[in-house]
C-alpha cells in the first residue's frame, strides 16, 4: 500500500520568515524526504524531493547529523534517519489523548466484528495512520501499521477528511489533486463529491480503492483538529452492502470516542 513520493500541495512558504526559521523549515523538509522504501538518500535525491539547493542540503544534513537526527553512511555517501527520530513518534503516540480514548474501543470493535479498524489524521496530501488494528486475512492489509501514509484523494479516510476540511484548505487540496491525477481526475472528483455528501448526510463515506477491499470512514473533530476513524475488510460485497452492515457500528465508535474525550479534563497550561 506504499505510494510513490509526490509533490506536496501545501508546501510551507518561507516568505516573511526570519533566516533562522527558514533554516528550521528546510531542515524539516529534509527529514520529510525520508519515506518507507527510502532508507538511504544522498544529497541529490534529497534535492530532488525537497526542491532545495544542494549547497543548502549539504549544510543542513551536517547539522542534522550533529543533532543526532540523521546518520551518515560514509560508504554510500548517503543519509538515513537516526534512531532518536523514533522517540518523537513514541512521544506523540503516548501523549495523544485522542488515541488513548479511541484505541480500546477500536480493538473491541475489531475483535467483535472481525474487521480492520484505523485512526488517521491528515498530513499535507496524505492521511497518516495513528493506530491500525488489523484483522485481515490478506497479507497486504495486515502490514498497514502506525505511521503509514495513504493517498487522501483515493481513500475513505482522506475523503472523510476532505468532507469537513476548511473550505480554503479543501479547495487548495482539490486543485493539487487535479494537477497530480489529471486523466483520472474527472472520475475521482465525482467520487470525492459523493463522499462529501455522504458524510454530511450519513456521517460516513465509503471507498474501494484496492481490489476487493471496502472501507468506511467517519470524521472526528477534536478541538478544531480533524481525525478520521475507519473500518475495512476484504470482501466482494459493494460499498452499499458493507455500509448496511458496518455503518452504524462505525458511527457508534465515533460517538463513544467523542464521549470519552468529553469526560477528560482540559489540560491546564
Amino acid at each position: 500500500m506504499t505510494t510513490a513520493p509526490r509533490s506536496e500541495p501545501n508546501r510551507i512558504r518561507a516568505t516573511g520568515l526570519s533566516p533562522a526559521n527558514r533554516s528550521l523549515e528546510r531542515g524539516v523538509e529534509i527529514l520529510r524526504a525520508f519515506r518507507p522504501g527510502s532508507e538511504l538518500l544522498g544529497n541529490g535525491e534529497i534535492a530532488e524531493r525537497t526542491g532545495l539547493a544542494k549547497s543548502t542540503i549539504s549544510r543542513l544534513t551536517q547539522t542534522l547529523v550533529g543533532c543526532g537526527l540523521l546518520q551518515l553512511d560514509a560508504g554510500e555517501r548517503a543519509y538515513r534517519l537516526a534512531p532518536p527520530v523514533l522517540s518523537f513518534a513514541h512521544a506523540m503516540r503516548s501523549g495523544s489523548r485522542v488515541l488513548a480514548a479511541a484505541a480500546p474501543h477500536m480493538r473491541a470493535l475489531s475483535e467483535r466484528r472481525r474487521v480492520n479498524v484505523g485512526l488517521a489524521a491528515p498530513d499535507r496530501d496524505s492521511m497518516v495512520y495513528l493506530e491500525s488494528i488489523r484483522y485481515a486475512r490478506r497479507v497486504a492489509l495486515r502490514e498497514v501499521v502506525s505511521g503509514q501514509r495513504v493517498p487522501m484523494e483515493l481513500t475513505s479516510l482522506g475523503r472523510a477528511y476532505l468532507a469537513v476540511a476548511q473550505p480554503a484548505r479543501r479547495r487548495e487540496l482539490l486543485e493539487a489533486f487535479a494537477r497530480h491525477r489529471k486523466k483520472q481526475w474527472a472520475a475521482i472528483s465525482l467520487e470525492i463529491e459523493k463522499a462529501r455528501s455522504d458524510v454530511l448526510n450519513l456521517g460516513y463515506c465509503g471507498a474501494a480503492w484496492q481490489p476487493e477491499v471496502v472501507a468506511l470512514a467517519a470524521p472526528l473533530v477534536v478541538d478544531g483538529a480533524v481525525y478520521v476513524l475507519n473500518v475495512s475488510l476484504s470482501t466482494k460485497e459493494s460499498i452499499a452492502d458493507v455500509a448496511v452492515d458496518l455503518g452504524s457500528a462505525l458511527l457508534r465508535l465515533v460517538d463513544i470516542v467523542r464521549k470519552e474525550l468529553s469526560k477528560q479534563q482540559p489540560r491546564k497550561l
